[in-house]
């Protein structure tokens, strides 16, 4: 071996030797986890149920700087952040309401032990599912609650917390603030989505105690009061405060707003009810950028003060009460990039310095009542324009045929458009989404129109004049909205790329067999189809299989025949099928019942027969309407399995037997806040905004069939063969509204659990053979707008009360019912009438009543009079009496 190798082995036995020590060291130096802060970890853990095992990591055993969500410090081992927020699957079609599936989430108590965490800086507990917070101290000697008004957990540990986010744990319910008041390094605090008790907590007050703090989110808290009377509010670096979807009702803008430092850079107070005029105050805001106060209830002119708001980028106040002209100061605002004023009242000419705003990228100005004309050289300057949405009655649109904007926009609105569409449009070749409605326009060449759409993404042409024959068109958009345009022809043919196709109310005819069976080679997306009134005609055809995307199904109004076919039975996401007012026939086909997810069944009004099917109790409804067919059978039992049921309808029907008794296990029939529920629903397209569809139902209320997208408890069972006893378990639904049972065979009496249907607005009895007295229980329904008991057997005395007295037509058929507002008196009345004095005796008993009053004031007058006029005694006591009243009453004045 050479000296070169020699020193070669050396060099690499010395390199492995410093490795190793080096490891070593390495290990032996490793920071572990601090004692103190596993210890208040695990005490938090106690209080928390973990479902999904998200913190199953959290044991004494393992490292706590190795735990899932939490981080420690490199150097000192001391928790510094914990990061846990809960990942939710979005469907991409919501029911407004409805609550995100949050089964995997964290819930229980959430417990404020993480401020003895003396370095944390972070926390994240967003979007769990925490119902209450603890505010027990795990130290003994620390205070135990907030019950007596103590500071919780306090000493000065909590210091270095700059990040706290609670956000979207939706039912946690907070009766104090106290604690936050302590995080006084707090830089941002996010409570959005927690509920607020508002009665119980100075919210306000408690966050004017962080002198530090940029951010505060409390959005959709439940607010109602802004406490106008705190005259102080230290929020001096505050940079973003949004207090958006609450409810507070004041007439004045918040006063602690005042004392906002200038250093403000956003307020967000959107879809809020706050009343009255926009505040004087914000004059003083001059660094404001992003000021957003839409979706409220704010009132009077937008004031010219606005354009002295210098470094403002974003300008939100659409969705108010606002009128009058746009300020004309607003043109003096040189670094406005966002201007949203739609949904207001505003009136007036647009103003020509509009035009010099060169950053503007937005200006939604649509569905207000502007008059003028508007040129092309108000927009001269706006290069930098994305979206632009303008559309009034008077106002019209004055454009040379030639000119090119220099902007072009993605987003467009237009509506109220006369003669024909801007020649301009067609040169925005970046163009996304385009809405036109209420125009009276040309759309031709159609053909020009429809190339032009296919580098649309989404498009709505509402109640236009387009007036075109569109068979065998391609629309390859992910959004085809063509309602009300009078299009004529048959079926048009649409691209995979299609997830919502709506062409209501038009001419179109034919068969619905060329859209849904020519031969497909891709996988269809679309979701969303509706092509209600569009005098369609032939078969449903058994296609359905190949558009397994659907989830709203609207064909009403139409001309169709046939069965429903088998393969309807495959649309395994399917939410809403409306088939109702066609000629459709046979039975409810047994594949149906794969829809496990559909809500709302309307088949009404068509020629639909068999028995009801007892499977139907399997699926989750929360609207069933079947009236006007030719159902018949007894209404099975498994009616009381669909407990989200707030509608029921199979009026005009052939059904028999008496009426299930077990329809208390409703639930969703027992509780008045459940009386109006929302049935419109989101859909979240990749990409795009979100859309909101109306998924209502048509129900026959107050003698009016209206489209309801608020649906009311209700039950018609009316014009069928029911008999038997109305179940007591029917009169225990307190939150119905509306109860038809006329024209059936039922019996029986109206108990006196009536009158806890306290939200019952109309209900109708008629045409059966109930008997028994009307309870007087029923007075206690103050909703009651409609009531039929008319042609049965009732007996006795009408219960006083102003909404059972309203007319006697809600009585007659009832021989044996008397008292308002019938004209037959009942025969206890009729005896005390008949001992009721004549009007002769009357005025002799009170002549002399009269005259006995007078004897007795004579001889009472002259018994005291003349003793002190005959007595002499009696006389000097007397006017010794009157002198000395005098002498006192003279002393008392003076």
């Amino acid at each position: 071996m050479d000296a070169s190798q020699l020193s070669i082995k050396l060099f690499l036995l010395s390199l492995l030797c410093t490795i190793i020590m080096f490891k070593s060291v390495t290990w032996s130096s490793k920071i572990h986890c601090n004692q103190k802060d596993m210890n208040t970890l695990l005490h938090f853990k106690q209080g928390v149920i973990d479902p999904s095992g998200m913190i199953s990591s959290w044991f004494p055993k393992l490292d706590c700087c190795q735990w899932k969500g939490v981080k420690c410090d490199n150097i000192t081992g001391r928790v510094t952040q914990l990061h846990l927020p809960c990942h939710t699957n979005q469907p991409k079609f919501v029911d407004i309401g409805e609550k995100d599936d949050k089964s995997n989430c964290l819930t229980g108590k959430f417990s404020l032990t993480f401020l003895e965490l003396e370095f944390l800086s972070y926390l994240n507990f967003s979007n769990n599912d925490f119902k209450s917070m603890q505010y027990r101290s795990m130290s003994s000697h620390k205070c135990d609650g907030l019950s007596r008004g103590n500071p919780p957990l306090l000493s000065g540990n909590s210091t270095n917390l700059l990040y706290l986010d609670l956000s979207y744990n939706f039912d946690l319910l907070l009766d104090n603030l106290q604690w936050i008041s302590h995080l006084s390094s707090l830089q941002y605090l996010n409570l959005g989505g927690v509920h607020l008790l508002h009665k119980e907590i100075d919210w306000l007050q408690s966050v004017t105690m962080l002198p530090s703090l940029l951010e505060l989110h409390l959005e959709s808290c439940q607010l109602e009061n802004i406490y106008p009377s705190l005259h102080y509010a230290n929020l001096t670096s505050l940079q973003v405060l949004n207090l958006a979807d609450n409810s507070f009702l004041s007439d004045e803008f918040p006063s602690w707003l005042f004392n906002l430092s200038s250093d403000i850079s956003q307020i967000d107070l959107s879809q809020n009810q706050i009343h009255g005029q926009l505040p004087k105050i914000l004059p003083k805001l001059r660094s404001i950028k992003s000021l957003i106060l839409s979706s409220n209830y704010l009132k009077g002119i937008i004031p010219n003060w606005f354009g002295q708001l210098e470094q403002l980028q974003e300008l939100d106040l659409s969705n108010n009460f606002l009128s009058g002209p746009i300020p004309e100061s607003l043109g003096n605002i040189s670094s406005l990039i966002e201007l949203i004023l739609e949904l207001n009242e505003l009136n007036g000419s647009l103003p020509d310095d509009l035009g010099q705003l060169f950053n503007l990228e937005t200006l939604l100005v649509s569905k207000n009542l502007f008059t003028g004309i508007v040129y092309d050289r108000n927009l001269l300057s706006s290069a930098n324009l994305k979206q632009f949405s303008m559309s009034s009655p008077a106002l019209i649109f004055d454009c040379d045929p030639e000119w090119v904007p220099p902007f072009q926009l993605i987003l467009i609105y237009l509506g109220y458009v006369k003669e024909k569409l801007p020649s301009w449009l067609f040169t925005q070749s970046s163009l996304k989404y385009l809405h036109i409605r209420h125009s009276i326009v040309s759309f031709g060449p159609l053909d020009k129109f429809w190339n032009f759409a296919t580098q649309l993404e989404y498009y709505n042409l509402f109640n236009n004049t387009i007036n075109g024959d569109i068979t065998n068109v391609l629309l390859s958009s992910k959004v085809v909205a063509l309602s009300s345009n009078n299009l004529r022809g048959g079926m048009p043919r649409i691209s995979p790329a299609v997830v919502v196709l709506i062409l209501d109310n038009n001419s179109l005819s034919g068969s619905i067999y060329p859209l849904l069976c020519d031969k497909m080679t891709y996988k269809s997306n679309l979701t969303i189809l509706s092509m209600s009134n569009t005098n369609l005609s032939g078969e449903l055809t058994d296609c359905w299989n190949n558009w397994k995307s659907l989830i709203f199904v609207s064909l009403r109004h139409n001309n169709l025949t046939g069965k429903i076919p088998r393969s309807i039975g495959s649309l395994f996401d399917l939410r809403y099928l409306y088939l109702k007012s066609n000629k459709i026939f046979g039975e409810v086909p047994f594949s149906l019942r794969k829809c496990k997810n559909l809500r709302i069944l309307d088949l009404s009004h068509n020629n639909i027969s068999g028995a009801i099917p007892s499977w139907l109790g399997q699926l989750s409804f929360r609207g069933l309407q079947l009236r006007s067919n030719q159902f018949s059978g007894n209404i099975p039992t498994q009616i009381c399995e669909l407990r989200s049921l707030v509608v029921i309808d199979f009026e005009s029907n052939k059904l028999s037997g008496p009426i299930p008794n077990c329809l208390r296990n409703i639930t969703a029939m027992l509780f008045s806040y459940i009386s109006t529920h929302t049935v419109d629903a989101i859909l979240k397209v990749p990409g795009m905004r979100r859309l909101r569809f109306g998924t209502g139902i048509s129900m026959l209320v107050k003698g009016n069939e209206l489209q309801y997208h608020m649906m009311m408890n209700a039950i018609d069972l009316s014009s069928n063969n029911l008999s038997g006893n109305v179940p007591l378990e029917m009169y225990m639904l307190t939150g119905l509204q509306s109860l038809n049972l006329s024209h059936n065979q039922l019996m029986g009496t109206i108990p006196q659990e009536i009158g806890n249907m306290l939200e019952l607005e109309e209900i109708d009895l008629s045409r059966n053979n109930f008997s028994g007295e009307i309870p007087e229980s029923m007075s206690a329904l103050h909703y009651l707008a409609v009531l039929n008991l008319s042609f049965n057997k009732f007996l006795g005395k009408i219960p006083l009360g102003t909404q059972l007295g309203s007319t006697n037509l809600s009585y007659i058929g009832n021989p044996d019912l008397c008292g308002l507002p019938l004209t037959k008196i009942c025969p206890h009345e009729e005896k005390s009438h008949n001992t009721k004095l004549t009007e002769e005796e009357c005025d002799e008993l009170y002549s002399s009543f009269y005259m006995g009053l007078g004897i007795g004031f004579f001889m009472g007058f002259w018994g005291v009079f003349g003793t002190i006029l005959f007595n002499r005694r009696c006389r000097h006591a007397y006017f010794r009496f009157l002198h000395q009243m005098y002498d006192y009453v003279i002393q008392k004045i003076i």
